[in-house]
């Protein structure tokens, strides 16, 4: 359920804009993306784990306030984001 160190690092370096960003919110919200996958294949296999359900909409909420923030922010970036990520909306 959880992303390992290395995968956390490759998303970083994939969707980071400088030498050092770590915080931009395309980064958090790849992040999420790979966390909310994760978990909604865990869901499939265990249909009454609400702890987990809980947990996932709790990711998803976050994801949603950041592409808001994004899109609010700068369209462009959001657009970009959502279609790199595949997210649909």
């Amino acid at each position: 359920m959880t992303i390992t160190k290395e995968r956390k690092q490759e998303l970083i370096r994939d969707y980071q804009h400088g030498e050092v960003d770590t915080g931009s919110p395309e980064v958090q919200v790849a992040i999420l993306t790979t966390r909310v996958n994760n978990l909604t294949e865990h869901m499939r296999a265990h249909k009454k784990d609400f702890a987990g359900r809980r947990g996932l909409l709790a990711l998803v909420s976050r994801r949603r306030r950041l592409l808001d923030y994004l899109r609010t922010v700068d369209p462009q970036r959001y657009l970009d984001t959502i279609g790199r990520l595949g997210i649909r909306k």
